[in-house]
């Protein structure tokens, strides 16, 4: 099932900015947040979604990758474990502090949180280095990464034995609380609470193995599914792949940056390949058949007689896939005829007489144009 479009679900154009964007998810969360329709999968599932939406277009690198490629520059694959569509509620209420200013009031007291700060783990980067047939169909990349990840023998509570003492200066809420009056009334703010830095909990006896920290530093073998059709430069997500957080917070996600290897002989030019083909005089004059290389094999194609160098011919779809399965590009053999520069003394005597012929007299009204020119309506 294809995803909505993102500005789509948020009621918004390109062209909105940064506070239309957050006043339109405002909007929506208020709207679909589960305390307010309790037992409804719809509006939890519209309360998701408009978070999903807002967490790329509210990131100003993400939005510019979400325009270009669509939702594969943002979530990858479908099956490759990419990206928004997997968020939950940890991940969603965390965005409320910057939408709403503070803990999210009006539902249950701040959200399925509690009120604790949750913390999260940094993103990790690492670029991929692809061949031109992996761009072409899609590859399944295993790569490892040394990372923090979380500890086994604590589970990642930090706490020996899992023994924690709730926070006696903010009874576990993680927060802070306090009411002033102003002439405007009774105002309520709220912090972190600086005794368990928002936890909620102190750590009773810590973890031996991981200091209280509840991640240590290990490797792990992590598969990439990267769809068909990516280019070089394009950064791809892998959510919760990156930093496991500190007891419990939410993982980082792993950002995956495509490094395009260089084709022997074909050269990319968006999803159009490019092949410069060399032929002699006598095949270009009386025409011929040549074997030219593709992505995946190699293909035959026809040198009509009285080929002009500079034509390019066209091998419909045999280039690369549109990363939003938008279609396929061709590829673009442009052809070029080969001038000898060492001639013996025979092949002297029979050019002198070619050019006593009519035919091969040079016809300057016939003016070529240039190459690019000649494939513009393939590149636009």
């Amino acid at each position: 099932m294809s995803k909505r479009d993102y500005y789509e679900i948020l009621g918004i154009t390109k062209n909105s900015n940064e506070e239309e964007i957050k006043k339109a998810y405002r909007k929506l969360a208020i709207k679909f947040h589960p305390d307010k329709n309790p037992d409804d999968k719809s509006a939890e599932e519209k309360f998701k979604e408009a978070a999903e939406a807002y967490e790329v277009l509210s990131n100003a690198e993400k939005r510019q990758r979400y325009n270009q490629f669509g939702h594969a520059g943002v979530s990858g694959s479908a099956g490759g474990g990419f990206g928004g569509g997997g968020m939950n509620m940890d991940d969603i209420f965390s965005q409320f502090g910057d939408i709403f200013g503070g803990a999210f009031g009006g539902f249950g007291g701040g959200g399925r949180s509690g009120g604790r700060r949750v913390t999260r783990g940094t993103n990790l980067r690492v670029k991929v280095k692809l061949s031109l047939a992996d761009i072409a169909n899609g590859v399944e990349k295993k790569i490892k990464v040394n990372k923090h990840v979380t500890c086994k023998t604590c589970s990642g509570s930090g706490a020996k034995n899992g023994n924690y003492d709730t926070c006696r200066t903010c009874n576990g809420s993680g927060a802070i609380t306090r009411v002033q009056q102003t002439i405007l009334g009774a105002m309520q703010t709220q912090s972190t609470c600086a005794a368990c830095n928002g936890e909620g909990r102190i750590v009773r006896e810590k973890c031996g193995t991981c200091h209280g920290d509840g991640i240590v530093r290990e490797e792990e073998v992590i598969s990439i599914n990267i769809p068909a059709g990516v280019a070089e430069g394009m950064q791809l997500s892998m959510q919760g792949k990156g930093n496991a957080a500190p007891r419990g917070g939410i993982n980082g996600d792993l950002l995956i940056v495509i490094e395009e290897e260089e084709h022997a002989h074909l050269k990319r030019e968006g999803n159009h390949l490019i092949y410069y083909l060399n032929i002699g005089f006598p095949d270009a004059a009386m025409g011929t058949t040549v074997e030219i290389p593709t992505i995946d094999a190699k293909a035959k194609i026809k040198i009509e007689p009285g080929t002009q160098s500079g034509k390019v011919l066209r091998l419909k779809g045999k280039g690369l896939p549109d990363v939003n399965s938008y279609g396929r590009g061709d590829l673009l053999v442009e052809i070029s005829i080969y001038t000898p520069t060492h001639l013996n003394p025979e092949e002297k005597k029979m050019l002198e007489q070619l050019k006593l012929s009519k035919n091969f007299e040079p016809n300057p009204s016939k003016k070529e144009k240039g190459f690019f020119d000649r494939m513009k309506e393939y590149f636009d």
